[in-house]
């Protein structure tokens, strides 16, 4: 009779890989209480939507480049009675200080994303919460409200990102919608990919100066406001308190 050895640190390999194998197969992320079991660090995620049996969504506008057709948003935004959020980089609001305080004496909800539309992943935690600090510092001189939430550039974040943006006191805020309007999409495909994907908690993230977006936007409105939805802003969209984001982003209310 045989007797296999088997060292625990190669048993504890074994029960690690058949696990991970277990979780991709069943479609589960690398993240939470298995992160915790091979005691790596737990992966933060940003609020890409939010768990609501209401017919909320919000819309979103980032602002790099150009500002020639945030006017005509806000027009269309005021015409439909739907309110939004624009994230603005700092360096737009240094172009268009006027235009940053147009959106906000119009009602809108203005974010930070970035005082320089970095890749801030790439970037130490200290360097983060600087360039984070300079944006808010920007816009909160500009309308004199201090922002609450922050996108990162190119939709890349990491731990240490997130950690600096909550230092600062903001919610990192992704999208669960991308209406690709940056892209080289007609008008109709625009409103398509954004009606057939939107559900209630949504967020859409729309560009405030994409080539279509003034055509695109309302006929989104028309047909949101047709089925149902109240577009609000992101702020009044997440919860501030007594909430879980899961590792697909989604974030709700913990259970009672």
């Amino acid at each position: 009779m045989r007797f296999v050895v088997i060292k625990k640190r190669s048993l504890f390999s074994a029960i690690a890989v058949l696990l991970a194998m277990a979780l991709l197969f069943f479609g589960v992320s690398y993240s939470g209480a298995f992160a915790v079991f091979l005691n790596q660090p737990i992966r933060k995620v940003p609020i890409y939507r939010v768990a609501r049996a209401d017919k909320l969504v919000a819309l979103s506008f980032d602002a790099a480049w150009g500002a020639d057709k945030t006017e005509g948003i806000i027009k269309i935004l005021k015409e439909y009675e739907a309110d939004a959020t624009f994230f603005l980089v700092g360096f737009w609001v240094d172009n268009y200080p006027e235009m940053t305080k147009k959106i906000a004496e119009s009602g809108f909800e203005i974010g930070t994303h970035s005082n320089t539309h970095a890749h801030m992943a790439r970037l130490s935690r200290q360097q983060c919460a600087q360039d984070l600090k300079q944006s808010m510092e920007k816009i909160e001189s500009c309308t004199g409200v201090k922002p609450q939430l922050f996108r990162a550039p190119f939709g890349e974040y990491d731990n240490e990102l997130i950690e600096a943006a909550e230092s600062l006191g903001l919610m990192t805020i992704q999208w669960d919608v991308d209406s690709l309007d940056w892209m080289d999409k007609t008008t109709l495909e625009i409103a398509q990919r954004v009606l057939s994907r939107v559900k209630e908690g949504s967020i859409v993230l729309f560009h405030n100066n994409s080539d279509h977006i003034l055509d695109a936007l309302p006929l989104v409105l028309e047909r949101l406001k047709m089925r149902g939805f109240k577009c609000v802003k992101v702020g009044d969209l997440i919860y501030r308190e007594n909430y879980v984001i899961d590792s697909r982003g989604e974030q709700r209310l913990k259970s009672a």
